[in-house]
This record gives structure tokens, sequence and C-alpha cells, in this order.
């Protein structure tokens, strides 16, 4: 048995070793990168990176709030009852709507994260910011006391997909408004 032949069992366990020690300096390095990337993000979110631009087109005209974009990141009462991606029915009120505007008015100062950008005759703009990343949507509500109805429409400022997180929101709001105006708040009326 000649030398070479000797040394290749201790050549193949070094090169293990070496190839252990490198897939375990490749995994650190991961870690090191996701960790970096995460602060980051984390840290984007909180100076308002996230944020984006607060829309021009935003308010009332005409009785009509703007209408949403084609992206899946909007949800409105105006828009067309045929499309389910972005109609939600409005919040109708029965009773008082003064009532109603209060109720909702209070509904909104105790959600934590929400800032109310305007609210002027019948009108209110809110901002709501996620938690981690700071991402903010605008939130708008226009009051038609004739049709006893709260018009609402929630859109995300950024990206084209918001995974059902303004229908939720109008839905929790509706909730919450039940719950503080009981029979005083209709149930939602298809097509309205």
């Amino acid at each position: 048995m000649g030398p070479l032949k000797a040394a290749r069992p201790e050549a193949r366990e070094a090169a293990a070793q070496a190839g252990v020690k490198s897939a375990g300096t490749a995994l650190k390095w991961i870690i090191a990168l996701a960790a970096v990337i995460t602060l980051v993000l984390l840290l984007g979110g909180y100076v308002g990176l996230f944020s984006g631009q607060r829309p021009g087109n935003l308010g009332a005209r005409d009785g009509r709030l703007a209408p949403c974009a084609s992206t899946s990141n909007c949800v409105s009462s105006q828009a067309d009852s045929k499309d389910g991606g972005h109609y939600i029915a409005p919040l109708a009120i029965a009773g008082g709507a003064p009532a109603a505007w209060s109720a909702l008015l209070a509904v909104l100062r105790a959600e934590p994260r929400v800032l109310i950008v305007a609210e002027k005759s019948g009108y209110l703009h809110a901002e709501f910011t996620s938690r981690l990343m700071g991402y903010v949507d605008d939130v708008e509500f226009l009051l038609d006391e004739k049709a006893s109805l709260i018009q609402v429409r929630s859109a995300s400022r950024l990206g084209s997909s918001d995974f059902g997180v303004n229908r939720k929101r109008v839905e929790a709001i509706r909730a919450a408004l039940n719950a503080r105006l009981g029979d005083r708040l209709k149930p939602p009326r298809p097509g309205k």
C-alpha cells in the first residue's frame, strides 16, 4: 500500500470538515443577511418609508368619493355592485344621522394608529397606519342623510393588493358601529 492510498481517508475527512465549516459559515451569513434585511424593513416602517404620498384625488365631489383604481387594494361602497373585488356595502343607518356620525367618530378615535386628517360637513378622511411596516391606508366616509347611508372608501397607498385588509377594516368598523348603535345601524342593502 503506497502513501497515496493511506492519505485518501484523511484527505476525505479533512475535505468533509472543510465542507461542514463552509456550510456553517454560509448559514451564518444567510442568517445575518436576513436579520439585516428585517431590521432595515422595520426601521423603514418606523420612519415612514412605506407610508406613501397622500393621494390628490381624495375628497367628495358631487356626492361621490374617488373611484377605486383597477388594482385590488381598494373597496368602495360607490363602486359598481357587480364589481365584487371593489364593492362593499355602505353603512346603512336607521335613526338620526348625527348620532351615527358621532358614533363613527368615536369608533375611529378608539382605534390605534388612526389619524383623522379631515372632517367637515358630512365628510371624513382618516389615515390608518399598519403596526409593523407603517403602511398607510386612506379611509373616507361620506354622509348621505337623504338615503340614510354613510358611503365608505378604503384604499392602500402602496402595492397592488392588500390581502383583504381594506374590506376587513370596513367590516370591523361596521361591527363596531353596530355595537355602539344597536338597532340604529341597518344591515347593508345589496347594490346600494
